[in-house]
C-alpha cells in the first residue's frame, strides 16, 4: 500500500472531512475511514463487506474482469501447468518459489509430519458412522489444539512455523480418515515414498487385501485440483480464520473456523451442487430442456458450474482443470456412466451456444472438480473437505501474515441498529 496524497472529500450534516486514500499495486484505490467515526460520529455500511478492505495482503490478488488470478505475482495457469502443489504451498507461505534444496526441505518436513497422533483413532470412532465428513473433519480439526501443546502459542515464531506445516501434513490423513470412517473401512496410515496427491489418494482408496497403485494421471489431476483451490483472495472462509485470528486463538481452532465456513453451501458446496445438478438432468436426451429453462427468467433453475460470482469473464482454473477432465475421462471412460455422459455434453453444448457464449456462462472450476472427483469415485460428501484439504494453506498463510502484521486488531465489525431503545423492565405479574 502506498500513500499517494490522494484524499477523498465527504460531506456529513453540513460539515466535510479529509480522508486519506491508498494506492495498492492492483485493484482499485481504498478510502481510509478507520478516523471517520472518531472525526464525523458516524460508520459506514457494507453489508457482506463487499466493498471494505478488511487487511492489507501481499498473497493473492483476483482481478474479475480480466479473468485474472495471481498468487505472490505468478498467473494460476502458469503455476498449475508447471509447478506442483507443495511448491505452490511454499510459493504462498514464504513469499517467494523455492529452490531445489529449499523445496526438497520443504517437501521433507511435510512427508514426515503426515502421521496423527494415535489417539485421535478413538477420537473419529466417537462420531456416528452416518457423520458427514465436513462435521468430523471440523471436529478434529479443533481437537488438534488438545493433541499438539507444542504449537500453540502464536506469539512464538518457531511454533506457528510448526503449526502451519503440521496443518498442512496432516490435513490430508485426517480428510481421508474421515471418509474411510464414513464408508466403514479401516484407516490407511500414509507413506513417506509417496508424493501428496498420491498418498491422498492412497489413503482413501486403498484397502489390506489388495495392492492399490496410484494412476500417475489421476494423481496429477488431484495435484491440480489441490493446486488451483489453494487461496482465493479474502472469501468467506479465509475472513472467518482471519477474525478468529485476530483474538488471539490457537492456529488449529482458527483453521476449524475456517473449515465450518467453507461447509456453507454458499460458499464450498458449489461443485457437489453441480453434480446433484446433473443427477437432476439425469440423462442426456433431457438437456435441450433444462437449457431451455436456464435462458427462462422466469423460471427459478439456474446451471450450477458455469459463470462465477467474481469472474466476470472465463475462469482462469477451469482452463486447467478442463485439461485433467479430459485426461481422467478419457482413462477411466463414460460409457458406463451416464452422469459423466451428461457432463460432457452439457460442456459442449455451453461452450457453442450463442447464449452462453454472450452471457459469458462458460464452465468453472466447480464443474471440473466435480467432474473429476465423481470419476475417481468420490462420493458428493467429500467434494467439500477435499476443497478444506485445498485451501488450508491459504487459510494458513493468510493466518501468517495477519498474525505478523503490526496493525493487527481484533475484529469488531458495527451495525446499522434497528431495535428498540431504552425500555423499562417491567415485572411478569404486570406484563
Amino acid at each position: 500500500m502506498t500513500d499517494n496524497n490522494k484524499i477523498a472529500t465527504l460531506t456529513v450534516n453540513g460539515e466535510t472531512y479529509e480522508l486519506p486514500m491508498y494506492s495498492p499495486t492492483a485493484g482499485p484505490d481504498v478510502i481510509d475511514i478507520r478516523k471517520l467515526y472518531a472525526q464525523a460520529g458516524v460508520f459506514t455500511y457494507d453489508p457482506g463487506f463487499t466493498s471494505t478492505a478488511a487487511c492489507d495482503s501481499t498473497i493473492t490478488f483476483i482481478d474479475g474482469d480480466k479473468g485474472e488470478l495471481l498468487h505472490r505475482g505468478y498467473p494460476i495457469d502458469q503455476l498449475a501447468g508447471k509447478s506442483h502443489y507443495l511448491e505452490v504451498c511454499y510459493l504462498l507461505l514464504y513469499g517467494e518459489l523455492p529452490t531445489v534444496d529449499e523445496l526438497e526441505d520443504f517437501e521433507s518436513r511435510v512427508t514426515h509430519h503426515t502421521m496423527v497422533h494415535e489417539q485421535m483413532m478413538n477420537f473419529f470412532r466417537g462420531f456416528r458412522r452416518d457423520a458427514h465428513p465436513m462435521a468430523i473433519i471440523t471436529g478434529v480439526i479443533g481437537a488438534m489444539s488438545a493433541f499438539y501443546h507444542d504449537s500453540l502459542d502464536i506469539n512464538d515464531e518457531w511454533q506457528r512455523e510448526v503449526a502451519s506445516i503440521r496443518m498442512i501434513a496432516k490435513m490430508p490423513t485426517i480428510v481421508a480418515m474421515a471418509f474411510k470412517y464414513t464408508v466403514g473401512q479401516p484407516f490407511v496410515y500414509p507413506r513417506n515414498d509417496l508424493d501428496y496427491a498420491s498418498n491422498f489418494l492412497r489413503m482413501c482408496f486403498s484397502v489390506p487385501c489388495e495392492e492399490y497403485e496410484v494412476n500417475p494421471i489421476l494423481a496429477r489431476a488431484m495435484d491440480r485440483i489441490f493446486t488451483l483451490h489453494a487461496d482465493h483472495e479474502q472469501n468467506a472462509s479465509t475472513s472467518t480464520v482471519r477474525l478468529a485470528s485476530s483474538s488471539g486463538a490457537n492456529p488449529f481452532a482458527c483453521i476449524a473456523a475456517g473449515v465450518a465456513c467453507l461447509w456453507g453451501p454458499a460458499h464450498g458446496g458449489a461443485n457437489q451442487a453441480c453434480l446433484e445438478m446433473l443427477r437432476e438432468i439425469g440423462t442426456v436426451d433431457r438437456i435441450p430442456e433444462f437449457i431451455a429453462r436456464a435462458k427462462d427468467r422466469d423460471d427459478p433453475f439456474r446451471l450450477m458450474g458455469f459463470g462465477h460470482r467474481v469472474y466476470k469473464n472465463t475462469d482462469p482454473r477451469a482452463t486447467v482443470l478442463k485439461q485433467s477432465a479430459d485426461e481422467v475421462l478419457e482413462l477411466l471412460g463414460v460409457e458406463d456412466n451416464e452422469l459423466l455422459q451428461v457432463a460432457k455434453e452439457l460442456e459442449k453444448v455451453a461452450l457453442n451456444d450463442p447464449y452462453f457464449i454472450e452471457k459469458k456462462l462458460f464452465p468453472n472450476v466447480d464443474f471440473y472438480s466435480g467432474i473429476i472427483l465423481e470419476a475417481m469415485g468420490f462420493p458428493t460428501s467429500m467434494f467439500t473437505p477435499i476443497f478444506a484439504l485445498s485451501r488450508t494453506v491459504g487459510w494458513i498463510s493468510q493466518w501468517k501474515e495477519m498474525i505478523a502484521d503490526p496493525q493487527l486488531k481484533i475484529g469488531r465489525p458495527r451495525q446499522l441498529y434497528h431495535g428498540e431503545t431504552n425500555r423499562n423492565y417491567t415485572d411478569i405479574e404486570t406484563r
